[in-house]
């Protein structure tokens, strides 16, 4: 049988017998067919030009700068006679040149130490600014809830860092100040944001503060002296209960207002301080910190006008009126255990914390009060106010300053009982006086004018004193209240020396900006004092 194609049909057809079925359908093996795929090649030629890789593309690298560069210079060029005049110029005769110093040299040797050995010049700096610009307020701080009482600013103090300023209210011209509510208030300086009329921290206090002082190392710490005699410290990191030590009513406590706080490092523990307060009951007192809160006395003194030396005894106090009010305290820089109180009676007494004498009439204290002064003062015409020693000590010359209601500042060597210099500024009470901490011929003082004792009308001025430029008038005197009211306070900034607080009877706390001319020290102006005082006392 056999296999034919059919035309007609398209078809193959068997032709001849057929094997039998067995024979049809026997096993077998046949070679594989290998078929070549002629459609992916096909593929491949259509889709050469749409494949996802670009063709090849040629590169060159090529310099980010110029080829060719030239210089050009700023200026024009020069021509060659213009060199050649200028050259013509700056020729010098050498030999007349030699001749003519030869001439001179003596007479020039002559000025010369003529000018070395002058102090016309002493201390002299040029000031660049202009007055106007001398001293600028920088901030003018208030608490409106305090002004709507019509409290007062008693006290202002800068803290550890000199960015904080704190400020005391109160009332120094009458009303019920025991009971009374006041306030401490403290702004960061350098906060972002400051708002002036709202302070960072405001502390309630029930009766009136008449002073502070922040804590020289902590700046969280704050003491304050009360119009009841009571001592308070508080710790303006704790904002919900800041108390943290206070003296309580107690028989050690003061009976009269406190004026005046200080810190006191603790010879026996130097992690810790102690509080020196004064008052016009006439005790000054040392307090030591207790761990349940309390302020407990470790010592005191006593002013008892009995003891106070014979040759200048303050006559007005009879033997019935011992107590000698104190209201204001200054400790030497030089000496730690000498200090320089100011009084009620007008006097400035040197005293010392290493006296023994007991004091007379001074029963009730738990420690023994001791009797401290050792030299009274020159008096002023009325009440002393403020005392302030000089930072710049020499052994030779212990300064300080003095200043009260008769408008006048003292200034005094604690080596001799008459003033070095008197200074009238003017018809004013001067309420507070400072040395400035870098200058050591510069103080500031607060003033006032008094037209009358009982209602107490006056202008406040803030005033700025160089020795180097004048020994008899102000360098520059700064209006700070508006209307007629006082300014009671003011304070440098040690850690920011251009920097001065004032505060006054409208609330209101000022801070100034000082320029160079009162915080650079000039050159020789130690001994420029030296020799201001030396000319007065010779």
């Amino acid at each position: 049988a056999r296999f034919h194609g059919n035309p007609r049909s398209g078809r193959w057809e068997l032709v001849g017998p057929r094997p039998p079925l067995a024979a049809m359908f026997a096993d077998g093996t046949a070679p594989g067919a290998d078929v070549q795929s002629l459609w992916r090649s096909a593929r491949s030629a259509r889709c050469e030009a749409k494949s996802c890789q670009t063709g090849r593309i040629s590169t060159a690298e090529t310099a980010v700068q110029s080829h060719t560069s030239r210089d050009a210079g700023v200026q024009t060029d020069q021509s060659k006679d213009a060199v050649q005049d200028f050259q013509q110029e700056v020729q010098v005769d050498y030999t007349s040149l030699l001749s003519f110093l030869q001439r001179v040299e003596d007479a020039v040797i002559k000025e010369l130490n003529k000018n070395w050995k002058s102090r016309a010049f002493d201390g002299f700096e040029v000031n660049w600014t202009d007055q106007n610009e001398t001293v600028l307020c920088l901030h003018t701080l208030s608490y409106p809830e305090a002004q709507d009482q019509n409290l007062q600013v008693t006290s202002v103090s800068w803290n550890a860092t000199g960015s904080v300023v704190a400020c005391s209210y109160g009332r120094l011209d009458g009303g019920d100040w025991s009971t009374e509510k006041s306030y401490v208030c403290t702004w960061n300086l350098d906060r972002r944001g400051l708002n002036p009329q709202r302070p960072d921290l405001v502390v309630d206090v029930p009766s009136s503060v008449m002073c502070l002082a922040f804590h020289p190392s902590q700046p969280s710490l704050i003491a304050g002296g009360l119009f009841g005699g009571e001592l308070v410290v508080w710790d303006t990191s704790r904002t919900e209960d800041p108390v943290i030590w206070r003296t309580g009513m107690t028989d050690d406590t003061h009976t009269d207002p406190v004026y005046q706080v200080n810190w006191l490092p603790d010879a026996k523990h130097r992690n810790r301080a102690r509080l020196l307060s004064v008052s016009t009951d006439g005790k000054i007192l040392v307090w030591r910190e207790e761990r349940d809160g309390r302020l407990a006395l470790a010592e005191g003194f006593a002013m008892v006008a009995q003891q106070i030396p014979r040759s200048t005894q303050l006559k007005k106090f009879a033997w019935g009126e011992a107590a000698v009010g104190v209201t204001s305290l200054s400790f030497s820089h030089f000496d730690p255990r000498v200090f320089v109180v100011g009084v009620e009676g007008g006097y400035s007494l040197k005293c010392s914390t290493a006296a023994e004498t007991l004091a007379l009439h001074r029963a009730g204290s738990s420690v023994p009060l001791r009797a401290p002064a050792e030299l009274a003062f020159s008096p002023h015409g009325g009440p002393v106010y403020s005392v302030s020693c000089s930072p710049f000590h020499r052994q030779v010359l212990n300064l300080f300053l003095s200043c009260g209601t008769d408008g006048q500042v003292h200034l005094h060597s604690m080596l001799q009982t008459q003033p070095l210099v008197s200074l009238q500024l003017s018809k004013k009470y001067l309420f507070c006086v400072r040395w400035s901490p870098v200058r050591p011929l510069v103080f500031a003082a607060a003033s006032g004018e008094g037209n009358c004792n009982k209602c107490f009308c006056f202008v406040g001025d803030v005033h700025l004193f160089d020795f180097g430029k004048s020994s008899q008038k102000p360098a520059v005197s700064i209006k700070q209240a508006a209307g007629e009211r006082p300014v009671y306070c003011l304070e440098f900034n040690i850690k920011q020396t251009r920097l001065l607080a004032a505060g006054d009877a409208t609330g209101t706390v000022k801070v100034w900006q000082l320029s160079s001319d009162f915080t650079e020290q000039g050159p020789r102006e130690m001994t420029r004092l030296e020799q201001l005082a030396s000319e007065i006392t010779d």
